[in-house]
C-alpha cells in the first residue's frame, strides 16, 4: 500500500501545497481522501483524473472538498464521453452540498457523474481497501478514518481537536497523518485542531509507527509545530508533511 501527498495547507492553499488531499494506492486501486482548494491540479501530478477508483472527504469544509466542483468537470465534460460514476463517501448531505457548490439544482445534481454515498461509522469495502471510518472532535460532522489492506494500515484524522477516537483508530498502524494546525503555548480554542504536541501524543498511545504532520496552516512556522512535537514522549518517527510526498507501507 501506498500514500501520497498531494495537498497538505490547512484552512487555504498555502504558496507551497494546495489544500488537503491523499492518495491511496493498493492491487492497482486508488482512493483519494479529500480534494481541498486547489487540489485538483496537483493531483493530476500523481493519479490520472480517470484512474482513480472512489473519493472519500472527510467534512464539508472548503479545505477538504472545494475541489469536487472542478473534479464533476472534468469528469462530465471529458471530450470522448463522460466515464462511469464513481463513489464518493461523504458526511450526510455530501451530494446536496456539492451540487451547492456548483450552483445547480440537488436534484439530479452531480448523480450523473458520482455516486454519493452517506458515510456512517464503522467499517466498509472500498474496492481492496478495508476502511474505518469513526466521528471525530469537530465541530461540524467529520470523520477519521483507518484505511488497511492485508499487510499494512494508514490513518488520516481528518480535522479534529482531542479525540478517543482516533488514538482508536490508529492503533498500531504503520502511519498516521495527524493534522497539526495549532501551535503550543496559544490560546487556542477546544475541539477544533490539534498541535503538534498533541498529534504526536496521539500517535504514543495508539502505538503509530510513524507520524506525519499535516493539515499546516500557511500562517504558522511549520518548523514549529516539528518543534511542539518533539515535546511528547512519542518515539516515533516524526515529519511534516511534503506536497508530493511518497510512502510505501
Amino acid at each position: 500500500m501506498r500514500l501520497i501527498i498531494a495537498g497538505y495547507s490547512g484552512s487555504y492553499p498555502g504558496p507551497d501545497s494546495p489544500a488537503s488531499c491523499y492518495v491511496v494506492e493498493a492491487h492497482g486501486f486508488r482512493l483519494v481522501l479529500d480534494l481541498g482548494n486547489g487540489a485538483l491540479g496537483a493531483l493530476q501530478r500523481y493519479v490520472g483524473l480517470y484512474d482513480v477508483g472512489a473519493v472519500l472527504l472527510t467534512h464539508l469544509q472548503p479545505d477538504h472538498c472545494a475541489d469536487m466542483s472542478s473534479y464533476y468537470v472534468a469528469r462530465r465534460y471529458r471530450p470522448s464521453g463522460p466515464p462511469p460514476p464513481i463513489p464518493v463517501y461523504g458526511p450526510t448531505g455530501t451530494a446536496e452540498r456539492m451540487a451547492q457548490a456548483y450552483g445547480m439544482a440537488s436534484c439530479p445534481g452531480m448523480s450523473d457523474t458520482f455516486d454519493f454515498r452517506n458515510l456512517q461509522p464503522g467499517w466498509l469495502e472500498i474496492g481492496p481497501l478495508l476502511v474505518r471510518v469513526e466521528r471525530v472532535n469537530h465541530p461540524i460532522e467529520t470523520f477519521g478514518v483507518r484505511v488497511a489492506d492485508n499487510n499494512s494500515a494508514v490513518t488520516y484524522s481528518g480535522d479534529t481537536g482531542e479525540s478517543a477516537a482516533l488514538v482508536d483508530l490508529a492503533r498500531d498502524a504503520d502511519l498516521l497523518l495527524a493534522e497539526a494546525s495549532f501551535l503550543e503555548g496559544e490560546d487556542n480554542p477546544p475541539n477544533l485542531h490539534l498541535t503538534g504536541r498533541q498529534a504526536a501524543d496521539h500517535a504514543d498511545r495508539a502505538g503509530a509507527a510513524r507520524l506525519v504532520l499535516t493539515h499546516l496552516v500557511p500562517w504558522h512556522d511549520p518548523k514549529r509545530v516539528l518543534a511542539d512535537a518533539g515535546e511528547s514522549p512519542y518515539d516515533g518517527v516524526v515529519e511534516l508533511a511534503a506536497a508530493g510526498a511518497t510512502y510505501d507501507l
